[in-house]
């Protein structure tokens, strides 16, 4: 018996309790790009017995528009999937994600997007939950390890019920730490089943518009759905001097300041769109509202909408809890009215240690000999990075690289300087951001013979999100030659101290040839080679 129970419960990280749930609710297929902190998904599902026993696709895409298509292809024949990425990658997916609200979905097909406010190990901070507002898209948000891992289960249903995808969004908080989490009798996968409409997936203009108002007619149905969720959640309560709505993550952080139960009615959200009647309700019954939601303040925007009458609303908007960065207990406990909690600042003699490359990354080399040969010849100011380990170069000791955007911006950014006449204009990119969103910066490159040098820093692996497989290994120059780069101007390179002066001769003779060149310092990553068998 005991066995038996700890087979039904586990100790899982959210992420974790996301792949676990999507296997057991019958899923055939995860697509996904590696992003803190979304990246644990699929991970553990490539490491899943089960899984592979099942023969659910678990490979990683090329990026994150990619993932979302394939993932609505697999629904299209009619079985459940999962794609998976992190906020920023969602832009990336964007043309896709809002047009699937439109096609619709045949197969469950639940979209995975991990949100990182205090942007822990990202360029922004950004609510996904506009997205699913923007795309007319239902939202589920878990407040716990256990929802997240039951909504699988009802997100792929709601998801069949209404032919629609459906957005799971969470937090790097809920992502990243564990609850024990009691799992679900698994379910079998779909069969391959077309959908009854054949030209459901087929936007032209006039199937779009009917689909769109078919969308829109469906929102009163969603809504309804959230009023009678059992994820939103309505606790009567009896000082309704203030009313407390808390989204997701949010509600737990309530909670822990009322371990004896909360005097205020609290709203739990984990449902969108928004439920109106349990809104309407406590914005009858209280004299203010607080709205304690991760990210930003999409339900305290939404609330004046709701109300006949004049109420005050306190939450990010207002400064009664701070507008960026991630909540946490205390926060939320200032914001209730009641003490700090904070204990005794860091004393100075603990000093905050920025990232470094690892001992004995190639990427050391590189920036050594990339200095000498452009920031010491001509001065600081011509390199153009992208989002990678290699990043770190910004930092001292190396200081090499003015730009860090977006995936894919540094080909592109140093095209348009190029353009304007810097010269010399670099690109750094690594080999796994090259193939996601990199080879249609240099096919314009190709195209327009631009004055630039593109230099990819191939070491094997996407190595900055934990080691997975690179698309670009062993075929960066194959690449290159496909987009018409001169050969004679693809130059392969080890990057080791040895190696240093032929690797400044090399960047130096691509700076002064007048047209596209691309040097392509290759050496595995020093973490990955690492864990490979000493025969290997």
């Amino acid at each position: 018996m005991e066995a038996k129970l700890s087979d039904k419960k586990q100790l899982l990280l959210g992420d974790e309790a996301i792949a676990q749930g999507a296997i057991d609710a019958g899923a055939s297929g995860f697509y996904a790009y590696p992003g803190t902190p979304s990246t644990e998904i699929l991970e553990y599902v490539q490491r899943s017995r089960v899984a592979q026993e099942k023969g659910i696709h678990s490979q990683w895409s090329a990026n994150e528009k990619t993932a979302v298509e394939a993932g609505l292809g697999m629904s299209y024949a009619g079985k459940r999937t999962m794609a998976c990425m992190k906020h920023v990658g969602l832009n990336v997916a964007a043309d896709s994600f809002v047009n699937s609200g439109i096609t619709g979905a045949n197969g469950g097909y639940i979209i995975v997007s991990a949100d990182d406010p205090s942007m822990h190990s990202s360029q922004n901070e950004q609510d996904s939950r506009f997205y699913g507002k923007f795309a007319f898209m239902p939202v589920l948000e878990p407040s716990s390890q256990q929802e997240a891992y039951d909504m699988c289960f009802y997100g792929f249903d709601f998801s069949e019920k209404y032919k629609i995808p459906v957005l799971m969004r969470i937090t790097t908080r809920l992502a990243h730490s564990r609850s024990g989490v009691e799992l679900k009798d698994p379910r079998e996968p779909n069969s391959i089943t077309l959908p009854e409409d054949a030209r459901q997936f087929v936007l032209l203009p006039a199937i779009s518009r009917r689909r769109y108002k078919k969308l829109l007619e469906t929102q009163s149905k969603f809504i309804e759905e959230s009023n009678n969720s059992p994820y939103n959640k309505y606790i009567e309560a009896g000082d309704k001097k203030r009313g407390i709505i808390a989204c997701g993550l949010g509600y737990n952080y309530v909670m822990e300041n009322y371990p004896d139960g909360c005097p205020h009615p609290i709203l739990k959200i984990c449902q969108y769109p928004l439920p109106d009647k349990l809104i309407k309700r406590m914005a009858e019954e209280c004299e203010e509202i607080l709205v304690v939601e991760e990210g930003m303040p999409l339900v305290e925007e939404q609330l004046r909408g709701f109300m006949n009458a004049p109420l005050t609303i306190r939450g990010r908007l207002d400064g009664t809890l701070s507008r960026d960065g991630e909540l946490n207990p205390n926060m939320v406990r200032v914001a209730l009215g009641m003490d700090s909690m904070m204990g005794d600042n860091v004393p100075d003699l603990v000093k905050s240690r920025p990232p470094a490359f690892c001992v004995g990354c190639g990427h050391i080399d590189f920036f050594k000999a990339l200095n000498e040969a452009v920031k010491d010849k001509h001065g600081d100011g011509h390199v153009f990075s992208d989002i990678g380990c290699y990043t770190l170069a910004a930092q001292p000791p190396f200081e090499s690289i003015n730009s860090c955007v977006d995936m894919g911006a540094s080909i592109t950014m140093a095209k348009g300087a190029a353009d304007a006449g810097l010269f010399p204009s670099i690109a750094v990119i690594g080999d796994s951001t090259f193939t996601h969103s990199g080879i249609t910066g240099l096919l314009d490159c190709a195209i327009e013979s631009t004055n630039i040098v593109v230099c990819i820093l191939d070491n094997s692996t996407t190595a900055m999100t934990g080691g997975q497989n690179s698309h670009a290994s062993g075929r960066v120059r194959d690449i290159c030659l496909g987009l018409g780069i001169n050969p004679e101007h693809i130059r392969e390179c080890v990057p080791l101290p040895k190696n240093h002066e032929e690797l400044v001769k090399i960047i130096n003779e691509e700076v002064a040839y007048e047209g596209v060149s691309v040097v392509v310092p290759t050496r595995e990553c020093v973490q990955t080679i690492g864990k490979k068998p000493k025969k290997q």
